[in-house]
């Protein structure tokens, strides 16, 4: 099917495309900087996309799926100026406020797609080249009838693995006990994938505390990571 996406889309997606105005902060932000930061992925040409030329160096890429309103990302960012940082998100306001706080922390290493990351990562991503994949609470679609809406899943898992390079480390956080069992089924059945532990992988204290998770934790939840690399 087609959409404004871009064609040969999945029929169904894991995401909800929602509204809402961008502040005043958020829009300056995207007409000052996305016109270098950020790229549709249903505009973009056909074939991979060259990160080197776009960052403008040549560094490992990490990509990070579902970047919300950017507080986490903007800070990862940030932490690792060695990495070509990209951020793909379907939320305009959420983009706008990343942009917003890169500019705030002085960012350089990061830009923004805006658009479905499995149309990403199969039209516009080269097989074996990128460092990592961060997947930071995903919505979690707490409804039986909804799982079918996950985004993790064995040909998402499959896809993933297939744009890692070797060694490259898939990693995934969710505060929800039933996705988080889904997630460590799901790649531990992917023969291109290995796990780092044995079983969940310690909290590492370089990731930044989400409002997800600190919401979780008022509510009772626990949130889990998972680490998985390229064999």
């Amino acid at each position: 099917m087609e959409n404004e996406d871009g064609p040969r889309l999945r029929s169904i997606v894991s995401y909800v495309k929602r509204g809402g105005r961008m502040t005043v902060g958020q829009q300056r932000a995207w007409d000052e900087h996305w016109p270098r930061l950020g790229r549709t992925v249903g505009e973009l040409p056909e074939g991979p996309l060259d990160f080197t030329a776009w960052f403008g160096r040549e560094a490992p890429v990490m990509l990070e799926i579902g970047s919300g309103m950017g507080e986490t990302t903007s800070q990862l960012a940030a932490a690792a100026p060695e990495l070509n940082y990209v951020a793909a998100e379907v939320y305009d306001p959420g983009l706008g406020q990343l942009m917003l706080r890169a500019e705030n922390l002085g960012v350089e290493n990061l830009r923004l797609l805006h658009g479905d990351a499995v149309v990403l990562l199969t039209e516009h991503v080269e097989p074996d080249s990128l460092h990592g994949v961060r997947l930071f609470f995903p919505d979690p679609w707490p409804k039986k009838k909804h799982h079918k809406r996950r985004i993790v899943s064995p040909s998402f898992a499959a896809l993933v693995a297939s744009r890692l390079a070797p060694g490259g480390t898939f990693h995934m956080a969710t505060d929800w006990e039933n996705y988080a069992e889904q997630m460590l089924e799901v790649c531990s059945a992917e023969p291109a994938l290995k796990n780092r532990y044995d079983g969940w992988a310690p909290r590492p204290e370089w990731r930044p505390v989400t409002k997800f998770e600190r919401r979780a934790d008022v509510e009772g939840r626990v949130s889990h990571d998972l680490i998985f690399e390229r064999r």
